[in-house]
C-alpha cells in the first residue's frame, strides 16, 4: 500500500486497549502530526506540503469490521472481514484496492531495501555470524499533577519512558535508544475503547507489529534503521495497560543515543577530515557541518481528539457515489 505517512488520519493508540463489542460504534475528530528527523524527515519535509508542518485534522468512524478515517483531500477504508484497504482521492474522485496481502509483500520488500540502505550507509555488512547486541530495557512512569480539558473531559498528565541499552553497560556507554510518551489520560470511554480496540485487531491481522500511524513503508525503514523500537513500544504498551483512564491525547518521541565508541570514532573521523585548529573551524563554518551529537530524535508523534460521538452513520463508512476504481 503505496499511502504518504501524513495522510494517514489516525495514529494508533500506544496504549491501545483490547475487547469490546463488535456491534459498537464510535465517529471521532482528531488531530495528527508526524515529525521525521534526519533523511526521513527531509524527504517529508519537500513532499508533505502543510500537513507536514501543521498535520492533519480528520474524522473516524468505526463500527464492527469496518473504518474510515477521511480529511480534506483523501481518505481510507479499512475491511477487516475483506482485508481489504480502499484509498480515496477526493480530488480526482477515484479509489484504489489493496488487499492485505498485497501490503504484507510490500513491508517485507522494504524492510529488506532498509536494511540494506542502513548498511550501505554505515558502511558495513551484514554477517551472518557476527554475535549480535543484547539490550534491556529500564522503564519509568510519573503523575506529574498537570490537568486539562480535552474534548469536554478532564484529563491528568501521565508520562512514560523506556530507554533500550546495551546489556552490562550504561546509556552513555553503550548507546542505544530512548522511547518518550507523554499521555494526556481522561476517564474510562468506551467508545474510544472500540476505535483502539479496531486500530489494534488492523494491525495484529496485517503484520502484527504496532505501527504509529504510519505507513508500511516508513515503519519498515525505522524498523531496520533501529530494531529496538518494537520492543520498546511493547513495553510501553504493556506499561500503559496497567494506567487508568483513555488517552485523549499523547505525544510520543524516539530518541537514539550514540555509544562512547560511535562518539570517538565521529571525533576522530571529524578531526582527519580537517576538524581541527583554525582551518578546521573555518571548514565547519563553510559547509555548515556540525560536531557529532551524543543523541538525536528521530520522530515526534502527535494525536489529539477534538470530538467524540457514538453514532455513525452508514455513508459514513462507504465509499462516496461516482468515484470510480483505479486499477
Amino acid at each position: 500500500m503505496k499511502r504518504s505517512l501524513f495522510t494517514c488520519a489516525v495514529a494508533l493508540p500506544l496504549i491501545a486497549l483490547l475487547g469490546g463489542s463488535l456491534s459498537a460504534e464510535v465517529k471521532t475528530r482528531e488531530k495528527t502530526l508526524i515529525k521525521l528527523e534526519g533523511m526521513l524527515g527531509r524527504v517529508v519535509g519537500m513532499f508533505g506540503g502543510k500537513a507536514a508542518r501543521e498535520g492533519i485534522v480528520s474524522t473516524t468512524a468505526v463500527k464492527g469490521n469496518r473504518k474510515a478515517s477521511l480529511n480534506d483531500s483523501n481518505g481510507q477504508i479499512v475491511d477487516l472481514g475483506e482485508e481489504k484497504v480502499y484509498d480515496i482521492d477526493f480530488k480526482k474522485k477515484e479509489y484504489r484496492v489493496t488487499t492485505f496481502d498485497e501490503i504484507r509483500q510490500r513491508m517485507k520488500e522494504a524492510q529488506e531495501r532498509a536494511k540494506k540502505d542502513v548498511e550501505r550507509e554505515e558502511g558495513r555488512p551484514e554477517k551472518a555470524d557476527q554475535p549480535q547486541k543484547e539490550y534491556e530495557l529500564d522503564f519509568d512512569v510519573k503523575e506529574t499533577g498537570q490537568r486539562k480539558q480535552l474534548a469536554g473531559n478532564d484529563a491528568r498528565e501521565v508520562i512514560m519512558t523506556v530507554t533500550a541499552r546495551e546489556k552490562g553497560k550504561s546509556l552513555e556507554e553503550g548507546g542505544g535508544l530512548v522511547m518518550r510518551s507523554n499521555q494526556w489520560l481522561g476517564p474510562e470511554l468506551p467508545a474510544l475503547k472500540e476505535l483502539s480496540d479496531f486500530d489494534m485487531r488492523y494491525y495484529k491481522q496485517l503484520y502484527g507489529a504496532d505501527a504509529f500511524g504510519m505507513g508500511a513503508e516508513q515503519v519498515a525503514m525505522l524498523m531496520a534503521m533501529y530494531p529496538m523500537m518494537q520492543k520498546a513500544s511493547e513495553r510501553l504498551k504493556q506499561e500503559g495497560d496497567k494506567l487508568k483512564g483513555t488517552p485523549l491525547a499523547s505525544t510520543t518521541m524516539l530518541e537514539v543515543v550514540k555509544s562512547k565508541a560511535q562518539m570517538d570514532a565521529a571525533a576522530e573521523q571529524e578531526k582527519s577530515s580537517g576538524g581541527g585548529g583554525i582551518g578546521g573551524m573555518l571548514a565547519r563554518k563553510m559547509v555548515k557541518r556540525d560536531p557529532p551529537k551524543a543523541r538525536a530524535t528521530v520522530f515526534t508523534a502527535e494525536h489529539e481528539f477534538q470530538d467524540i460521538a457514538s453514532s455513525v452513520a452508514a455513508t459514513d463508512l462507504e465509499i462516496p457515489a461516482g468515484f470510480k476504481e483505479k486499477k
